[in-house]
């Protein structure tokens, strides 16, 4: 597993930045006005939907009277890594926002627990299926566009293949395998895909049969990450709306991520288990022939 990613740099310097203003008993109103920032400037950083230069950020512990000369050297190396710039980030004038800061999560991960109700994750897509899901996506981009979105999505699956890459654990509702996405043959191909993924040590994929009937899942596909430094919080994914716009929150307590967790084990249980899952694929596979 490679170290941690920008984004994730990012997002523990926010999380000490705002502790430090919080114990140094400022408002961010008040901080704003003492650095003659704009209020927004210092809620973006909070936020961590911006970086923070590393003069900023000496004169910011310095305002937070930040004593501890070890400490404010951690947080400028946090900073300077946040500001690194990583492959995805020469996409962001085409790829969502959600969807770059989601491959930052995962490049960090230590367990990613993906479920989806409609379509195969991105991350076991084929590139044929991919196009085909994206076009309908961006029904009004140039071929360019999606093309890129498409080699976006393929470069993305290169962690599933790293040294000591995250575990993935993939559950379906059988209706993301069973609708025809792109043609017959496009969907033949993608089912062996899936079927060659699960046959990797860090991936598995189960699938929800529809003979469970309603289940927690039909509620809409979600992603959990988890990391490996237990100061990280858990980061959740849920789609948005008819262009399935990715939206995250951090999960900071237990009350926050159990729901999650206890509905990704249901669902696991409701499935047709790993070995019963890619059997069911087999057979699907030799259906479409």
């Amino acid at each position: 597993m490679t170290g941690p990613s920008p984004v994730v740099q990012r997002r523990r310097l926010r999380v000490e930045l705002r502790k430090a203003r919080q114990d140094a008993g400022l408002t961010q109103e008040q901080v704003a006005a003492a650095m003659d920032w704009s209020l927004s400037k210092l809620i973006r950083i909070e936020a961590g939907s911006v970086g923070i230069s590393t003069t900023d950020l000496k004169a910011l512990l310095s305002h937070y009277n930040l004593e501890d000369p070890h400490q404010a050297d951690q947080l400028v190396k946090l900073a300077k890594a946040a500001r690194e710039r990583s492959w995805w980030s020469g996409y962001r004038d085409v790829a969502p926002a959600g969807l770059l800061q989601l491959i930052g999560y995962e490049t960090a991960a230590f367990i990613v627990r993906n479920f989806e109700t409609l379509l195969i994750p991105g991350l076991l897509q084929t590139e044929e299926y991919a196009h085909a899901v994206i076009q309908v996506f961006q029904e009004d981009a140039t071929a360019e566009r999606v093309k890129t979105l498409v080699d976006v999505r393929m470069r993305r699956q290169e962690l599933l293949e790293q040294d000591d890459p995250p575990l993935f654990f993939f559950i379906l509702d059988e209706a993301a395998v069973r609708r025809v996405v792109g043609g017959k043959a496009v969907m033949r191909r993608q089912i062996r895909k899936l079927i060659e993924m699960a046959a990797r040590p860090n991936v598995t994929v189960e699938i929800v049969p529809f003979s469970v009937g309603a289940h927690p899942g039909l509620k809409g596909p979600f992603v959990v990450i988890e990391f490996s430094d237990p100061n990280d919080n858990d980061v959740l994914y849920l789609e948005s709306g008819p262009s399935r716009e990715l939206k995250s929150r951090d999960l900071a307590d237990e009350e926050e991520w159990l729901p999650y967790r206890e509905e990704f084990e249901q669902l696991r249980e409701l499935s047709l288990g790993p070995d019963g899952s890619v059997a069911y694929l087999a057979e699907l596979a030799e259906e479409a022939t």
